[in-house]
């Protein structure tokens, strides 16, 4: 599947602003970002149903733009389910195939009696519904309405309804966002482990990052409208390209510490002094920490920065520690639950693990030397 410039107006917003993708097939990409970033507008605009302004869809291989959703080839898994409240489980599964195998007469409720073939291909239908809700686990819940079925079970048929078409690719917009906690946690796995099964490609829309960066093979972090970064859910985590995705990435949040450049590669933030390369140019730049990058020190020690505790999650197997430094920067650290919180500490962290960002947020790559006292 392939996005070439894909633009979106709604009078004077633009909602896509050139959009360009290669979707590998069998892979499973994920559009994350914020409400509003343009992700479910792009896939909508994939499906069909939100016809671009500007640029070219192409599946397998063939420019789609001018083909209707039903002709191209994608099954579309909606956030409400859309089910048929008046139909089955079999029935909703079976309605893709019946749309596309049966004649409208064929459909009507009393022109169908008169059709010799149709006993035959609601035969071969059944059997197609019958090993999709195997492969689903829903099989005893084919002869129930969706009104007596859990948020979980719901979301398989729709599934399934999507899987008998056996489609190019899955469109999936948000799917998960109905359920409670528990379930989502339980759906992600049973999702992952059929994207496997079957082999096939999937476009999968969420804003919640654990989705994308547990799922996926690649993740598309969007905003207004634009890709700012593509790769692996950890090429994301561990080289953002900005400072927006490295926000958006990794929870808690990264901590972002205001630092300054100066001559041969010298940074200073909080008391702290790093060695970078003299390819940094000097002024000011940002200092990227994620929680779990830093280390309880004795307070004092050289290369720390001196903070003071604001307060302590204790979560089972770790503490969340929120601290402040002198200035009044937060940071949030991520340390194993070994030993009680000492009451008087300092941070440090291994100046490899740290992210550095220019003055317009963009990453600098760069090699950071050790770190010590000012």
């Amino acid at each position: 599947m392939t996005l070439r410039g894909i633009t979106k107006r709604y009078g004077a917003a633009t909602v896509l602003d050139g959009v360009s993708l290669d979707i590998r097939p069998g892979e499973f990409l994920t559009l994350v970002g914020p409400s509003g970033c343009g992700k479910s507008t792009l896939l909508r605009t994939i499906a069909g149903f939100e016809p671009q302004d500007e640029g070219e869809v192409a599946i397998g291989g063939r420019v789609v733009d001018a083909l209707p959703p039903a002709a191209r080839d994608v099954a579309m898994v909606f956030q409400s389910y859309a089910l048929y409240p008046h139909m089955t489980v079999a029935g909703n599964i079976a309605t893709p195939l019946e749309m596309r195998r049966l004649s409208l007469a064929e459909r009507l409720p009393l022109l169908r009696l008169l059709s010799p073939r149709r006993p035959r291909i609601r035969r071969e239908i059944m059997a197609e519904v019958e090993v999709v809700a195997r492969q689903l686990d829903i099989l005893k819940l084919l002869d129930r309405k969706p009104a007596q079925l859990s948020g979980g079970q719901r979301q398989r048929v729709a599934l399934g309804r999507a899987m008998v078409r056996d489609p190019a690719a899955f469109l999936m917009d948000e799917p998960l966002s109905n359920l409670d906690a528990r379930l989502r946690v339980q759906m992600r796995t049973e999702l992952a482990e059929l994207h496997q099964r079957l082999g096939a490609t999937f476009v999968y829309v969420t804003h919640d990052q654990v989705e994308a960066m547990t799922m996926s093979d690649r993740v598309a972090l969007m905003e207004a409208g634009r890709v700012l970064q593509l790769g692996t859910p950890a090429q994301l985590y561990d080289t953002p390209a900005s400072i927006a995705v490295a926000r958006f990435i990794g929870s808690p949040p990264i901590n972002l510490l205001p630092a300054t450049a100066q001559a041969h590669g010298v940074l200073q933030a909080e008391g702290l002094v790093l060695q970078a390369d003299s390819t940094v140019p000097p002024g000011p730049v940002t200092l990227g920490i994620r929680p779990e990058a830093l280390a309880l020190a004795p307070e004092g020690a050289p290369g720390t920065l001196a903070v003071r505790l604001r307060r302590a999650e204790n979560l089972g197997a770790e503490w969340l520690l929120h601290a402040e430094t002198p200035a009044g920067v937060a940071l949030t650290a991520r340390v194993p639950a070994t030993e009680p919180v000492p009451e008087r500490f300092g941070f440090t962290v291994d100046p490899a693990r740290l992210h550095l960002f220019g003055a317009e947020g963009q990453r600098i790559e760069t090699r950071l030397g050790a770190m010590v006292a000012a």
